[in-house]
């Protein structure tokens, strides 16, 4: 569970005017595939990779779905990069 990474995803995916694919914020994809071969290495069935990322898992367990989902639109909204 990586969150964004910096990839060619959200250009393919025609979404770089969203708030998350203009972001400067993503995950190196090194670091990432890292962190997966890690886990895998040692048996572990997911992993969240980066401390931001592992900040915002937490508390999605204590923040409501409704509150999610519109925090998840905002930043995947078309036009929505400033």
């Amino acid at each position: 569970m990586p969150g964004p990474v910096e990839t060619e995803f959200f250009d393919r995916a025609d979404m770089l005017d969203t708030s998350v694919g203009a972001s400067n914020d993503k995950s190196d994809p090194a670091d990432v595939a890292k962190d997966g071969w890690d886990a895998l290495m040692t048996g572990k069935a997911s992993i969240v990779s980066g401390w931001k990322n592992k900040g915002q898992a937490a508390l999605a367990h204590v923040t409501p779905a409704s509150v999610l989902a519109e925090q998840h639109r905002k930043m995947a909204e078309p036009g929505s990069a400033e």
